[in-house]
């Protein structure tokens, strides 16, 4: 087993791109940590970083308490699973699996042993002696995964390993990756950019998004507590319902979040409610997910929104509606782009820049600041809609007046510029 410490770690591509950006993550012993993001956030670039594939420009790579920076890819103990499968074509399964053992030089028996054991842990026994262009893409990728195995490498490093496969394969594949990685205590850090894959498989998630580290925690924390609003929106499987609200407090009895049409009120005895009026005279972000919004009877007395029903759409194991309640909603907040920053002379460049230009000698454009309302993307133009979950059987019809209730437990709350404002100490 190993421990993998980041520490400030830069990676800055040939012209001048910023992939990663003083980036700072610890995985623990035994630990299975998931990286989560949007294609092009760097999760694959650090995975080969700490695989010795690719270089990095600046920080350090601590692996069981040493520096390994400087290490050569096969003295770092690491076995990488790729999202091909990256197989020898001319070498039958059994070969596929027992080559790192073979290149180590191990006994024969040995060998024929452990290749058997994990074929059959892996259910591809009956495909030891075929190649792998007669196999199914769950087949290859179980193959990739025994070749990474066999070996008790002290890390796995998985690159979005079932990402080429269909969705009953991928549910099947990743029970099966779960229980064998956990089996066997190796540390293993695992890239993906499906929100499902993270929350099922991980002790903790990393999200990334251009290069930084956004948010970690438990699937739980994270999912409940999210850091920022971009977060909270990129795990989430359905629209994240994300609205501008201004914050007043009348005659300091509650503090109200006005968006308009509607009014939701949160009492002193909110733990919330302290933080959010600080905000008085200005606006917050309010997010709230689907499933904290429910049906209610136009009699319902306690904290909703009302409207008209735009549309339904059916998902098999739930419907959702999008309720026209005249809130547009807002685009979720980016966070600053470290490839885009104001650059001018080096008095005033960021750290990155200049590193940037040290490198390889290349000048980043400014970026225009932007504000609440006024992003060239920011739903101006789209329809006004909540969207609501309402389990299996839907309680309403397209043209249906809604009243539509809200659990304030649930709700989220974000400065304009996406950052949490109850953000709990983890």
């Amino acid at each position: 087993m190993s421990s993998v410490v980041l520490d400030k770690v830069t990676k800055v591509y040939p012209g001048g791109f910023l992939a990663v950006d003083r980036l700072s993550l610890q995985a623990k012993d035994g630990e299975f940590l998931v990286l989560l993001g949007p294609s092009g956030c760097g999760k694959s670039t650090l995975l080969r970083m700490i695989a010795g594939l690719e270089q990095i420009t600046d920080g350090d790579l601590w692996l069981d308490g040493e520096v390994a920076n400087h290490l050569a890819p096969r003295d770092r103990d690491v076995a990488m699973v790729f999202q091909n499968g990256a197989l020898y074509p001319h070498r039958t399964v059994r070969g596929n699996i027992s080559f790192p053992l073979e290149i180590a030089r191990s006994d024969p028996a040995l060998v024929h042993e452990r290749v058997t054991e994990l074929s059959k842990a892996l259910h591809i026994e009956e495909t030891l002696e075929r190649r792998p262009g007669t196999l199914s893409g769950g087949q290859r990728q179980r193959v990739a995964m025994g070749r990474a195995i066999v070996r008790q490498p002290r890390l796995f490093l998985m690159d979005e390993p079932l990402s080429n496969l269909d969705a009953g394969m991928r549910t099947e594949l990743r029970m099966e990756i779960s229980a064998l990685v956990r089996s066997l205590g190796v540390t293993t850090i695992y890239v993906t950019h499906d929100q499902v894959e993270a929350l099922t498989l991980a002790d903790r998630i990393a999200i990334l998004n251009r290069g930084v580290l956004q948010d970690i925690g438990t699937p739980a924390q994270i999912y409940n507590d999210p850091a920022t609003a971009f977060v909270a929106a990129f795990l989430n499987s359905q629209q994240l319902n994300l609205l501008a609200a201004d914050v007043r407090t009348p005659q300091n009895q509650y503090v109200m979040l006005d968006f308009g049409p509607h009014r939701l009120t949160m009492p002193w005895s909110d733990p919330r409610a302290y933080a959010v009026s600080q905000h008085t005279g200005g606006q917050v972000l309010v997010g709230m997910r689907p499933d904290g919004l429910a049906p209610v009877p136009e009699s319902y007395d306690g904290p909703s929104f009302y409207g008209r029903v735009r549309a339904l759409e059916y998902h098999g194991h739930d419907w959702l509606a999008y309720v026209e309640c005249g809130m547009p909603p807002v685009p979720v907040p980016e966070p600053p782009d470290p490839r885009m920053r104001a650059t001018g002379d080096d008095q005033g460049a960021g750290a990155l820049q200049r590193l940037a230009r040290r490198v390889f000698g290349r000048r980043e454009e400014p970026q225009e600041q932007e504000r609440v309302g006024q992003h060239p993307n920011n739903g101006i133009h789209r329809r006004a809609d909540l969207v609501v979950r309402l389990g299996g059987r839907p309680v309403w019809r397209v043209g249906d007046a809604a009243k539509v209730a809200v659990d304030l437990s649930r709700v989220m709350l974000f400065k304009t510029d996406g950052t949490r404002i109850d953000t709990p100490q983890r």
